[in-house]
């Protein structure tokens, strides 16, 4: 039988995704010829990050530039139009290609002919592993510690014989959720893993402000120097230096925020395992390995090991299992559109210290971590009730590491509480108090958190109310919601609030 070539996506860049099935069918061929196709429509048809455009280009041709004559990289317009340059599929050379990251492109190759779809890699659990552990649950609640838990135990990860985990404790989440140190600018933590840019980067930097010179592609976000790792050396790098430094000191301050410290302790190794540069089992056995040596704390470990083979496996599996339509649950029925200061990132334009920080980050680097994602950008738009649609696509398109299955669940399931509650139990949103607590930002604001109404009032603190009184009818019968909407009869100011609100609309506050 003629050895069939292998397609590579441009996330699915490292080692495991041309590794050889070994005579099973969960891999390409023995000795298979790989090929590559980098589409001007991708970037054409959706305004992308600038950063995030340059990244993922960056690392396709880094990873051709590695594997040599084995591949076939192919420059086009559109992929349909690489598939014939390269030869394969619709009628010509039979080829595989690994399980895609997105309902589209699993649709678009399922219905290439010559096309055959292998298992996915780069994550812990198998699809087939996921629909058992589906079946398994009474009443059918899908709770991500469940699942975290079994994780941990089919893989024997922080585990102390019997099944039992490490340290007597399944979850640290007590002890990882410390606010920042009083009157500290910055964690202190040791500096991250940062990129140098070579001869390729040049190449992408030249070709993209080519394509958008010639009117061709049109981006958001500023084209600062590559930050994040584009090869498996980098990402191996990048990794080690977390492990070996940084990881220690993860834990307790992962929820907290500092306006000046960016990436405080966090691995920021999202990008290269969403890229397929790491695996995620060397991330979680690496950091394992650091607390039974001794060189890490448990709660560091089990906070880290949890964020990779708890929440991304979950929020991978969720994608697939709620199915294509989930992107257009909308149940609290938001209906505005995503105000162009917003959309374009413009952080000068907002007076929130919170805001204007996170945005202005996203606006440099593409990357900020969850608390901002979820307690200041995901708030914002939850309580000025933005489509969530829209809402998910800009975060895709802006971050980095995003990718339909990574925003899909964490914005329309979490973020924006968009699917009723079939992902996560209640609306994550807050006033000002929980950014007061957890960051630096209030002190310096013109707004103050515990302020409802007037000139000072905290533009969170105030949407707070406005979300919970739009909404008290579905919300008031939810337990966990139930002690906050009693609270709106106690506020004598909510007539006042509403109107100030309603002014507001979703003028950049």
């Amino acid at each position: 039988m003629a050895v069939r070539p292998h397609l590579l996506f441009g996330d699915q860049l490292g080692p495991h995704f041309a590794r050889d099935g070994a005579g099973g069918a969960d891999g390409p061929d023995e000795d298979a010829p790989l090929v590559m196709i980098e589409s001007r429509a991708v970037l054409r048809r959706r305004r992308f990050h600038r950063a995030k455009a340059h990244l993922v280009l960056s690392a396709m041709r880094h990873r051709a530039a590695d594997l040599g004559d084995r591949v076939h990289y192919v420059r086009a317009d559109t992929y349909r139009e690489g598939l014939r340059t390269a030869g394969v599929g619709g009628g010509r050379r039979n080829a595989t290609v690994h399980h895609p990251t997105s309902h589209a492109a699993l649709g678009f190759v399922r219905d290439t002919p010559g096309l055959t779809v292998l298992p996915a890699r780069g994550f812990l659990v198998s699809h087939e592993d996921f629909a058992r552990w589906v079946a398994g649950r009474e009443g059918g609640a899908l709770r991500m510690e469940d699942f975290y838990r079994d994780v941990r135990r089919d893989h024997e990860l922080l585990l102390d014989g019997d099944d039992q985990p490490a340290g007597g404790r399944w979850n640290y989440d007590h002890d990882n959720r410390e606010p920042p140190p009083r009157g500290a600018r910055v964690l202190g933590a040791p500096r991250p893993w940062l990129a140098e840019e070579d001869d390729i980067d040049a190449e992408v930097r030249h070709d993209l402000d080519r394509w958008e010179r010639d009117g061709q592609v049109s981006f958001v976000g500023e084209d600062g120097p590559r930050l994040f790792p584009a090869t498996r050396g980098e990402a191996l790098a990048a990794l080690r230096r977390f492990l070996d430094h940084r990881l220690p000191g993860f834990g307790a301050h992962e929820d907290a925020v500092l306006a000046e410290d960016p990436w405080m302790s966090h691995s920021l190794l999202s990008v290269p395992l969403n890229l397929g540069l790491l695996d995620p089992a060397e991330c979680v056995e690496g950091a394992e390995q650091r607390y039974r040596d001794g060189s890490a704390p448990l709660p560091s470990v089990e906070g880290y090991v949890r964020q990779v083979a708890g929440w991304r496996e979950y929020v991978w599996h969720l994608y697939w299992h709620f199915g294509d339509d989930y992107r257009a649950h909308n149940k609290l029925n938001h209906r505005r559109g995503l105000p162009e200061w917003f959309a374009e990132l413009d952080a000068d334009a907002v007076t929130a210290r919170c805001l204007s920080s996170v945005l202005a980050q996203v606006r440099r680097t593409g990357w900020v971590h969850h608390i901002p994602r979820l307690m200041v950008l995901g708030s914002r738009a939850l309580q000025s009730g933005w489509n969530p649609r829209e809402v998910t696509d800009w975060f895709h398109r802006s971050f980095v590491d995003g990718y339909d299955w990574v925003m899909v669940p964490n914005v329309v399931g979490m973020s924006q509480y968009a699917d009723g509650g079939r992902m996560t139990t209640k609306p994550y949103t807050s006033g000002g108090a929980y950014i007061n607590r957890m960051s630096d930002y209030c002190g310096d604001c013109a707004y103050r958190p515990d302020v409802r109404v007037g000139e000072r009032a905290c533009p969170f603190t105030a949407g707070y109310w406005a979300f919970l009184d739009r909404h008290r009818e579905r919300l008031e019968r939810n337990h966990r919601m139930s002690r906050p909407v009693a609270g709106l009869d106690r506020l004598k100011d909510l007539p006042e609030l509403l109107e100030q609100e309603q002014r507001r609309g979703s003028s950049p506050p």
